[in-house]
């Protein structure tokens, strides 16, 4: 089976890479020459385990190549990827102005039939203005070539994208052709043979679906934040209340960890996106609109915390950064908390050094020369006044704590993710904040 991929970014490459793995031929398109050209030559524009290997396993096999020309592709393959960026707009509502240029293409170069499917994240409606894009430059030409839309949403998380999609719990397909279901059908069969679990429904519903489960999650996050936070000021430990009410089966454990907000790629612009979607129906969202709310003012915990320990005297004090990353394994650093943080300590007057393990050239091109970069995590801490925990990766899970009280300053940890445990680090002679107790 032969597909194209258009978007080499995150999801785009992805998915691509994986459907390789498992004897698809794909070819991914992208317009972005230098990014083409890294490809080819075995670079990784991102980071994410295991995805480089993959990727240079299934060049060297010729299962999956490289192109900026959808064009030179598009009568080879059955079915057409559409994985390009949805950017939000000023207003919160998504830029489909790629995926549409997407479509015109296709309407403008395709000679038999073809399947094309939207993997990008898209506001219900997309897939009928797709169609209509598609149609209206085969209309131009006089063509009468049939073809079917499909909606595909991606579930992928970072750090963990491999195995998501190479093992779903789930794989949402929206159609409205039988044609439509059996190429889908064939397509995903083999990451299934053990249990068959792709879910198939109309195209506005499978469009609706991913906003409506990033939302969720991230209703629980802002939720959880919002009780850590009246935690501290009733005098209860959000870690119990997190372990009490994550023991309800209704409810379960997962995206019900207190810190310093969500980032990332998908649920801010998921979540603004939504909102725009039921604005634009005459309906407001109001309950989205307070995780948005609550999620905005969980950035700025931290440094809140930070200052009333020096009574709001930060100017010239050295504050170590361990975390830039809005998770960990991955070097996105899109919406995440540290943005805020740091451009926080900076207008306050600090010194910031930063580490993270994966995310310092990110890091590099966004802040430049403002801050200062650290060679490991211990380094970060060399006569600061204050270290601050932004993400939660594994090396910073068991430090020395011996190592880290002489190198710093002042023995004050801002734990923005609940790491350690608050006990243990104030017997060490350290003064410890958190979120939630």
């Amino acid at each position: 089976m032969k597909i194209a991929i258009v978007g080499t970014g995150y999801v785009g490459l992805v998915t691509g890479t994986c459907f390789a793995e498992i004897g698809v031929d794909v070819t991914c398109v992208d317009t972005n020459q230098s990014k083409i050209d890294a490809l080819v030559q075995g670079i990784i524009p991102i980071y994410e385990p295991g995805l480089e290997d993959m990727v240079h396993r299934n060049v060297k096999s010729g299962r999956l190549k490289f192109t900026t020309s959808l064009e030179s592709c598009l009568n080879d393959v059955e079915v057409v990827f559409c994985a390009v960026g949805t950017p939000p707009d000023e207003d919160g509502s998504a830029d489909l102005s790629y995926v549409i240029e997407v479509a015109r293409t296709i309407g403008r170069n395709a000679n038999k039939y073809i399947l094309v499917v939207t993997k990008s994240t898209v506001p219900v409606g997309t897939a009928q203005k797709v169609r209509l894009a598609i149609q209206e430059e085969l209309d131009k030409r006089g063509g009468d070539i049939l073809f079917d839309v499909a909606s595909n949403p991606e579930f992928l998380k970072e750090g963990n994208a491999i195995a998501d999609f190479m093992s779903p719990d789930r794989v949402v397909v929206g159609i409205d052709s039988d044609k439509a279901q059996a190429l889908m059908t064939k397509l995903y069969k083999p990451f299934l043979l053990n249990n068959f679990r792709v879910i198939f429904m109309d195209i506005p519903s499978a469009e609706m679906t991913k906003y409506a489960a990033n939302s969720m999650l991230a209703t629980r996050i802002s939720f959880m934040n919002d009780i850590a936070n009246l935690c501290e000021k009733v005098g209860a430990d959000v870690n119990m209340v997190r372990s009490g009410i994550g023991s309800d089966s209704r409810i379960g454990r997962k995206f019900l960890y207190p810190g310093i907000g969500y980032g990332g790629s998908c649920f801010p612009k998921d979540v603004k996106a939504l909102i725009k979607t039921a604005e634009q129906c005459g309906y407001s969202m109001d309950v989205l609109k307070a995780v948005e709310a609550v999620n905005e003012r969980q950035k700025h915990l931290l440094f809140e915390k930070l200052a009333l320990l020096f009574e709001h005297d930060l100017k010239g004090r050295n504050i170590a950064v361990w975390g830039l990353s809005f998770k960990p394994e991955t070097d996105d650093m899109r919406e995440a908390p540290a943005l805020v943080l740091i451009n926080q300590l900076l207008k306050a007057g600090c010194h910031v050094k930063v580490y993270d393990p994966i995310a310092m050239e990110e890091g590099r091109r966004i802040f430049g020369d403002t801050i200062s970069y650290a060679n490991d995590m211990y380094n970060a801490a060399e006569n600061a006044s204050a270290l601050m925990l932004l993400t939660e990766w594994k090396e910073f899970r068991m430090p020395s704590w011996s190592v880290l009280r002489d190198k710093m300053l002042q023995p004050i940890i801002l734990d923005g993710r609940n790491i350690y445990d608050r006990k243990e680090v104030e017997d060490l002679g350290f003064i410890y904040r958190c979120i939630g107790y």
